[in-house]
């Protein structure tokens, strides 16, 4: 005797085994459209597939999961994005601009590097450079969990709403052996169809268009409301793992191909390729398709296949050992340079500007450009009424090449370097042994404006709401003339706007006061010291702790650290002595800026000790040996050199190794390292 269901559960079971079916089709259709540019049905087709799946979804509730093809657009809008720290630090690569330098920068060098003879052929792997956002992707069990910008390179923003929108890419891995939690980097990006489309609708809707690709990507991408992000089609391929657990891979190559199989995308015209020649062939290859690409792409990545290879070669300061970004040659226009503008930075320093006849270089509008400093025209005898050849430097930063002498007829005119400032009229000083002529009024609007503006910065103190508009309002109020100032406005002063209402006066106010409680390497970095980056900044938070302890170190000391050079040491030390700065640090403190103190790495049982790792490590990660390192005061450099301390070796050492036997540097191994950090 056969037992039939209740209507109810049977239709439940039918629904469940009928949604999982439809789940399966879409992201196979997804795949097929948007990463293999081969669709089997219609749009029409897809979208009753889709109605269909919604339907069933509405009826049956609970059958909803995350990894849905009708949850990419389910977030609510967020008021702000959260923080998210990268397993792995996401490094930036060194650039090559030429096949020179392809072979100089990176092939040599790793041979060298690896003890290896000029003739070995290292196998690389080679991929378009995009011109997008980087970002890293978070799938635990084969779902993706978390996706993050690149940000600083340690910590990046939360955009997994607006990730979770990108129709080419999975929400659930599919296929064999798909690891139990798995970090990959990406580039986020948009075709050229799709920039041109949504510039389009800008113009029709009466707003301004975006002005290149990458900048329409990244404004899309850190949308707070991801159903705008949902109408804007980005893409993205995957290029890098970061942490992985439950899986291992041998090689770059094995890796992409793995991904690719699970169902991430990657770029169709990335390619192995044996030693340097095919390398600089991919490049000039890349270089030759590069207009006919449906997007932006400034350069190749060429990269080390072998992750063993990769870790033997470690990193240094700020980009890895084994890769290198190989740029194009700039693309160039010629027009009229029909003015020369000054500008006033933050620092005082004056820059030349052209006014350019409006001139589109690679689909971009360019009508100002760089002219860098009076020596640099002077050296290209660059006069007002000169036909020009300009450059987007790196696609992106405008600049005046060359003058074009022959077109010349006679009523060019040149410019002389400024004797006063074109803002305040302050005297104006050249330092010996700079070119940079700068403003020395200490009251100087524009260097005021500039200050306050990189101050307020999300990299800097991050005060939302306090945009260019809000700074200029309250600069011709005369509400602020230091940075301090702003730590003394009131909601009144808020009011005295134009059309400032009672509540964004109030959360202008409360975002100022939660700056107070910031992050010490973004507080040195707002403070605007010359050479001093985000980076560095938070090389200088975590080796000195606090500020009381960065105001008194000597340039001797500063040289120690991490990332600093003389010039940026100097640089520190003078910014600290100097009587302005220290009154406008000590009204912050008085405000109540008082930045989190850094759990102190100086001074511990390894201060001052420099480590180099090198090999196969099996006992722990580098990550948890770097971070241990410097819990404890030491440092983590790339390269062993006579102020190496100690080499921690893993299995199959090489030449790290028998640079330290040769140079008498102690070595260590992974149980020796741990008794060292008394963690055995």
């Amino acid at each position: 005797m056969q037992l039939s269901l209740p209507d109810t559960v049977e239709q439940r079971l039918n629904a469940e085994i009928r949604v999982s079916e439809l789940r399966i089709l879409l992201e196979h259709h997804n795949r097929l459209y948007y990463q293999s540019d081969a669709p089997e049905i219609s749009d029409s087709e897809y979208d009753e597939l889709f109605r269909e799946l919604t339907a069933l979804e509405e009826q049956h509730p609970e059958l909803v999961t995350p990894d849905s093809p009708t949850q990419r657009v389910g977030g609510a809008p967020v008021a702000r994005f959260r923080t998210v720290t990268h397993g792995m630090p996401m490094l930036s690569l060194e650039n090559a601009f030429n096949e020179d330098e392809i072979r100089t920068k990176l092939d040599a060098r790793i041979k060298k590097e690896l003890g290896l003879a000029d003739s070995a052929v290292i196998s690389y792997v080679c991929e378009p450079k995009m011109d997008g956002l980087a970002v890293e992707l978070v799938y635990e069990q084969g779902v993706l969990t978390v996706a993050s910008t690149r940000g600083d390179g340690v910590t990046g923003e939360d955009v997994t709403q607006n990730i979770r929108t990108i129709r080419g890419l999975p929400l659930r891995l599919t296929g064999e052996a798909v690891p139990a939690r798995m970090e990959i980097r990406g580039e986020v990006f948009l075709s050229l169809d799709a920039f041109k489309q949504i510039n389009q609708a800008r113009d029709e809707n009466g707003e301004a268009p975006f002005v290149n690709p990458r900048n329409a990507a990244a404004g899309s991408l850190r949308q707070l409301d991801p159903r705008i992000t949902a109408r804007r089609p980005l893409s993205i391929y995957c290029y890098a793992p970061g942490l992985v657990e439950g899986a291992s891979f041998s090689s770059q190559h094995e890796f992409l191909q793995t991904v690719s199989r699970w169902g991430i995308p990657v770029n169709p015209l990335t390619r192995q390729v044996d030693g340097v020649d095919g390398a600089v062939a991919y490049y000039h290859e890349m270089n030759g398709m590069r207009e006919s690409l449906p997007y932006e792409i400034d350069g190749t990545v060429i990269k080390v296949d072998s992750f063993q290879l990769q870790q033997e070669l470690g990193e240094k300061s700020r980009a890895p050992l084994w890769a290198i970004a190989c740029k194009f040659p700039p693309r160039q226009a010629e027009t009229l340079l029909e003015d020369i503008l000054l500008s006033v930075g933050r620092t005082g320093v004056i820059t030349p500007v052209a006014q350019l006849k409006p001139v589109e270089i690679s689909g971009v509008t360019v009508s100002r450009a760089t002219l860098h400093n009076w020596d640099e025209m002077a050296a290209k005898d660059i006069r007002i009424g000169d036909t020009v050849i300009v450059e987007r430097a790196g696609d992106v930063i405008p600049a005046v090449v060359r003058v074009v002498p022959e077109r010349r007829n006679g009523s060019e005119r040149a410019v002389a370097p400024p004797l006063s400032c074109p803002e305040c009229g302050s005297a104006v000083v050249r330092i010996a042994g700079e070119v940079a002529i700068r403003c020395i009024g200490i009251s100087c609007p524009q260097q005021i404006r500039e200050s306050i503006k990189h101050f307020a910065s999300r990299g800097a103190m991050d005060i939302e709401g306090l945009g260019d508009k809000v700074v200029e309002e309250l600069l011709s109020l005369g509400l602020v003339r230091t940075v301090a100032d702003l730590y003394r406005l009131t909601k009144d002063d808020f009011m005295l706007f134009e059309r400032m209402g009672d509540k964004l006066a109030s959360n202008l106010l409360a975002a100022v006061d939660a700056s107070k409680k910031c992050d010490l390497g973004r507080y040195i970095f707002a403070l605007g010291i010359r050479h001093v980056g985000e980076r560095t900044a938070k090389s200088l938070a975590q080796a000195y702790g606090s500020l009381a302890n960065l105001e008194k170190a000597t340039v001797e000391e500063l040289t120690s650290v991490r990332d600093i050079g003389a010039t940026v040491a100097q640089s520190i030390v003078i910014f600290f002595n100097n009587p302005h700065n220290q009154a406008v640090i000590n009204q912050l403190r008085e405000y109540g800026v008082d930045p989190a103190v850094v759990v102190k790495t100086i001074g511990g049982p390894l201060s001052g000790k420099n480590f180099v790792f090198t090999g196969t490590l099996t006992r722990f990660t580098r990550d948890f040996a770097r971070k241990q390192v410097e819990n404890q005061g030491g440092n983590v450099v790339a390269s062993v050199s006579r102020k190496t301390d100690y080499l921690v070796a893993g299995e199959e050492a090489g030449s790290k190794l028998l640079k330290a036997g040769e140079l008498g540097i102690s070595v260590l191994g992974e149980d020796e390292f741990l008794n060292l950090l008394e963690l055995h």
